[in-house]
This record gives structure tokens, sequence and C-alpha cells, in this order.
């Protein structure tokens, strides 16, 4: 195994279970067996390690590769509900502690605004497939591909956080049968 892969392995068990507030860079080159500056040599700063751990390390919609007009669209929306729902329920112990932190908050913002990456962009998977069935003609022209993407999104983020409420980072994932059923229920008006 390369080092940079023992590096994500460590980050993203260290990010899992102290969360980015408390987990270090230290701690993690510890853990993988290297220097901080091997780690930063890799990531170049903390919040560059921890978009790694996300994109490679815990699955998400950018998994998912469906294509509009390919297979139905309640099939492909299902898809990307299910990789949004483990993503979220796997990365909101990495990142919950950001909130009760202002400063933490504004730091990370700035970091993955340079990265091009956060919250904000979670919907456009979602929106950009979306607009995609829309100008194929398989959603209704009246749909609002943004808004139905932030409605999908953001029923994904408030699962994964009663699932994390009450069973904590090792709770049961959400069953596809879930995914299912929230896409039926926001399917129906766009279709």
């Amino acid at each position: 195994m390369s080092t940079r892969d023992r590096i994500l392995d460590a980050a993203a068990e260290i990010l899992r279970t102290r969360g980015v507030a408390q987990a270090t860079t230290k701690e993690i080159a510890h853990a993988t067996g290297v220097s901080e500056p091997t780690l930063y040599k890799y990531f170049g700063d903390k919040e560059r390690l921890l978009l790694a751990v996300l994109q490679e390390r815990v699955p998400g919609p950018s998994r998912v590769t469906i294509t509009a007009g390919a297979g139905t669209v309640e099939d492909n929306l299902t898809e990307l509900v299910e990789a949004t729902l483990e993503f979220y329920q796997r990365s909101i112990p990495m990142l919950g502690a950001l909130l009760a932190d202002p400063q933490r908050m504004a730091t990370h913002r700035e970091a993955m605004r340079r990265h091009g990456a956060g919250p904000d962009r979670a919907a456009e998977a979602f929106a950009g497939y979306l607009r995609a069935e829309q100008d194929l003609g398989r959603i209704t022209a009246t749909a609002d591909p943004h808004v139905a993407a932030l409605l999908l999104n953001g029923a994904c983020f408030h699962e994964a956080f009663l699932r994390y409420y009450a069973g904590g980072p090792d709770a049961d994932a959400a069953p596809r049968s879930y995914a299912e059923a929230l896409v039926r229920s926001m399917a129906a008006p766009l279709l």
C-alpha cells in the first residue's frame, strides 16, 4: 500500500472518531508512521487532506455515474440518493464539530472555497442531472431542478443526521427502501 493510501486510511479513521476540529495532522502522521512534512508533501494542508478523505474514502455522489436519458429517472435518482445518504452519514461525525467553532468554520469555509469544494456544492450532482433530464423532456419544464435538488439533498442530510443522532458514528446505514421512497415522493411532480 502506498504512503498516500496509508495516510488516507489513517486520516479517515481519526477524522471519523475525533472529527476535523479535534484531529491533528501530527496525530494522523504518527498513526501513519510518517512525519508531518511528509503528510504535507502529499496533501498541502489539512483541508486538502480532508477533501481527499471525503472524495476517496467516503462514498458519495461522485462515485455514481448516471447518464441523462439512460435508465429511468427514478432509478438514477435512487442511486444518487443512496450515495448521498451514505456520504452524509459517514461525513457528519467528521465535520459536525466545525459548527460549534465560528473561527475554525470560517477558516474551513475559506479553504474549501480555495479548493473549489464545500457543502454549497452538494446538491449540484442532483441539479445537474435534473437539468439534463429536463433538457431531454423527461422532467417537466415547470420543475425547478435547483429547488428539487435542494429538497433531495436536504432530506438525505436530515436522515443521515437522525441516524447519527440515534446511533452514533456506527449507526446502520439508511436502507435502499428509504432512498426509493424519497425518490418516489419527489419524482412524481417532476415527471
